[in-house]
């Protein structure tokens, strides 16, 4: 079962990668990630810049270009330019302005027009980009304007009137009649534009906003209704000061912070409870010991009664004069007590298998033994695909035949050939030969994983036949394999903890046995499929193996879906696919459908595994489409 899709939105893996590479060259930080948005934007805090989806239905070149003007303007001019206490500041001033949605949007606006002529001038190479970036937005805002005042809109209007006198090529360009007020104050305002490409820093965007916005106070009746740019309100101040005692002493701030009018009196019922020395608050070693977290409850004056005089014993580091001998038990005396890790939190062991997949975990899955039902049925499938596995079994036979008994003939030494014409017609004759070559074998394994999804239920009993006939040709010609299903727990997946599912009903050690095959028949359909995870625990089984060919297939109908993954899952899936391909393996995609086959489901499955996807728009088809790719692996592998 396919759920419904209400923001159909792939994402172009090639573009989202050449964008992240082009944001870690520009910023020189590996660190930096890009993340889609409604609007863009640069966080310093998480070290994230967004990518607008303003762009996302725009022609290509359009779309590529404006995409790569928001980089540059993020890894260029915020990454390096904008001070941030300075946003800071501003945001502080304008919090109780009447437009203040008008306010922060026209900060951005003025930020980023300043910063575009920094990178434009650092980079002329960004020139281009930028140029295309105008031309869509002064379109986009010339009929913003007209809507908005048709719908009397007037403070949205004003700012796309702004933006147009802004970018201007003719000085004399004029804005339609929004309001008297707005009418008798835009002498001042084209005054204070102009000042805008005259800024050098963002405190001087923040001084003529702030002018701006104290003339908007009084002549504007509403604020923004729509957001076009957009200003984050982040704790810019943790950017300057760092970790601060307050951070040791409390990580949040209190829910209610409010203050009790009772004053103690000596007849309150104070309440205490014994607190042991260790508890869930410090399992885990810190900097500080026997710290508590309280978000909830009021502050007062009032004190327990735990308060007694001190004496020399409460001396923590006192030193003491003793004797002591080494224990019988285990030897902690390596172990600082700062050095004990967790290795499951370790930052490593988080993106393992990307970080997308972070929370994701491996359940391993052993098949039953089969049924005679199951036996009975695989049986039945086995005769549909025979007359496939032999004709390949022979074409094998045929070929290492011919390669042993082939003699090499034209060679620089060997024995002699009868034939001696060359000597006199060649100037370099090569008149020796080699013949009874060793049968070479057909060095190379194979790993199936096959998309368990719910969205299978209509393509299972076919895409067993193909697998069927994988696994009795290759066990034909003694080629070890592995069958492995996959899907992931939507009922016990939540936002940090997503089982997934790897069902190996053929492994390596017994896919060469003359009775293995009918548990295949025991893969069935189930729930959420989340690829580039299974693909990268395959990918690590392969590299365990000392084959010179390595092959994964992955048998899918589709993009992965699966708890917070169906906007990364593409990428991820792709980033998978050439990490295996990194390490030599080739990764085929077998596309599997009940139908004819869009444009749209093209360019996804080319997005996660490029050229190296079979289509196969008709299910009942499998077996004759995969017979030749088949031959042809196995001829590569001989």
């Amino acid at each position: 079962m396919r759920f419904i899709k209400f923001n159909d939105k792939n994402v172009d893996s090639f573009l989202y990668m050449e964008l992240a590479d082009l944001t870690k060259t520009l910023t020189k930080n590996d660190d930096i990630e890009v993340e889609y948005r409604v609007s863009s934007y640069y966080d310093p805090l998480q070290k994230i810049i967004y990518l607008s989806h303003f762009w996302d239905n725009r022609p290509d070149s359009d779309k590529v270009y404006g995409l790569k003007s928001d980089v540059f303007l993020r890894a260029i001019g915020s990454y390096y330019h904008c001070d941030f206490q300075e946003v800071n500041a501003y945001l502080k001033k304008v919090k109780r302005s009447s437009v203040s949605s008008l306010a922060k949007q026209l900060f951005m606006l003025f930020e980023d027009l300043r910063l575009e002529d920094v990178c434009t001038k650092e980079r002329p190479g960004t020139k281009k980009a930028f140029a295309t970036r105008r031309n869509v937005y002064r379109k986009y805002f010339a009929t913003q304007l007209n809507a908005n005042l048709i719908k009397s809109v007037h403070t949205d209007a004003l700012f796309n009137g702004i933006y147009l006198l802004l970018t201007a090529e003719n000085p004399f360009e004029e804005i339609p009649f929004i309001t008297n007020e707005v009418d008798m104050a835009m002498p001042f305002i084209r005054s204070q534009l102009v000042k805008v490409y005259e800024a050098k820093t963002t405190k001087d965007i923040a001084r003529i906003c702030l002018e701006l916005v104290d003339l908007f106070d009084d002549i504007l009746d509403k604020d923004m209704l729509n957001t076009y740019f957009f200003l984050a309100e982040l704790d810019y101040e943790e950017l300057e000061t760092g970790l601060t005692f307050d951070n040791l002493k409390r990580e949040s701030k209190l829910a209610n912070d409010d203050i009790l009018e009772h004053e103690q009196d000596g007849d309150e019922d104070i309440h205490e409870e014994k607190m042991e020395m260790w508890h869930r608050e410090t399992s885990k070693a810190t900097q500080s010991f026997l710290q508590f977290d309280m978000d909830q409850g009021s502050k007062t004056d009032m004190l327990g009664d735990g308060v007694r005089e001190g004496d020399d014993g409460d001396q923590a580091l006192g030193i003491v004069q003793g004797a002591s001998q080494k224990t019988s038990r285990n030897d902690y005396s390596q172990m600082e007590a700062m050095d004990q890790t967790h290795p499951e939190k370790d930052g490593a062991a988080d993106y393992e298998y990307g970080k997308d997949n972070k929370y994701a975990f491996p359940v391993f899955v052993d098949p039953t033994i089969p049924t005679d039902e199951e036996v009975a049925l695989y049986g039945e499938n086995k005769q549909l695909i025979s007359s496939f596995q032999k004709k390949l079994k022979q074409m094998i036979e045929k070929t290492l035949e011919h390669k042993k008994t082939l003699p090499r003939s034209e060679l620089q030494f060997g024995r002699l050939n009868k034939r001696l014409l060359k000597l006199w017609t060649d100037d370099n004759p090569r008149l020796f030969y080699k013949k009874d070559q060793e049968s070479p074998q057909i060095d190379a394994v194979f790993s199936l994983l096959v998309d368990c999804s719910a969205s299978m239920y209509d393509k299972m009993d076919e895409t067993k036949l193909g697998i069927i006939l994988f696994h009795e040709a290759l066990k034909s010609v003694r080629v070890p394999h592995q069958i492995v299903g996959f899907w992931e727990d939507t009922n016990d997946a939540t936002e940090t903890s997503q089982p997934n599912y790897l069902k190996t009903v053929m492994d390596f050690q017994s896919s060469l046995k003359p009775k293995s095959g009918p548990e295949i028949m025991q893969l069935e359909p189930e729930e959420d499929n989340r690829d580039g995870f299974a693909i990268r625990h395959m990918t690590r089984r392969l590299l365990k193996r000392t084959e010179r060919q390595k092959f994964l297939l992955v048998f899918s109908d589709g993009e992965p879906a699966a708890m917070g993954y169906e906007q990364n899952g593409i990428v991820d899936t792709h980033e998978a696919v050439l990490e295996a391909r990194k390490h030599g393996m080739e990764v085929i995609n077998v596309f599997l459908s009940n139908g004819e086959i869009d444009e749209g489901q093209r360019k996804t499955i080319q997005n996660m595994y490029g050229k190296y996807s079979i289509l196969v728009p008709d299910i009942k088809e499998l077996p004759d489409v995969l017979f030749p790719l088949l031959k042809k692996l196995l001829h590569k592998s001989i």
